[in-house]
């Protein structure tokens, strides 16, 4: 028996769709990324009728959780890309980054919605 007929199993450990984990994240992370930055983006009109002194307690809470959830929303979107570019090489870890993608914006939604002080 020769070594081209010896079987190979190395590719039997692939799984043979490695791209189902990568798209379902897409499609549940991108509008929840859309939604999360527009909820954040409107947040300064909950705070129209307010009084003066409830309106600087917000607006001092407002930019840096404005800073933080730009930053987590961006995160959640590095950890999809990483997701698909793990695809081949590692299926695992491609399926937890997938994982964590939608995980990482509801996280930095509740990050958000913690740190701004709405009246």
């Amino acid at each position: 028996m020769s070594q081209t007929d010896a079987p190979d199993d190395t590719l039997d450990d692939f799984p043979r769709n490695p791209w189902i984990a990568p798209l379902a994240s897409t499609v549940l992370t991108l509008p929840a990324v859309f939604f999360a930055l527009l909820f954040s983006m409107l947040a300064p009109m909950a705070c129209d009728s307010c009084t003066e002194e409830e309106s600087h307690r917000f607006d001092a809470s407002f930019g840096p959780a404005f800073a933080v959830s730009c930053c987590g929303l961006a995160l959640s979107l590095c950890v999809l890309l990483a997701s698909w570019v793990c695809m081949r090489k590692r299926p695992a870890a491609s399926v937890l980054l997938a994982v964590a993608a939608p995980l990482t914006v509801v996280f930095t939604w509740m990050l958000f919605m913690g740190l701004v002080d709405t009246p």
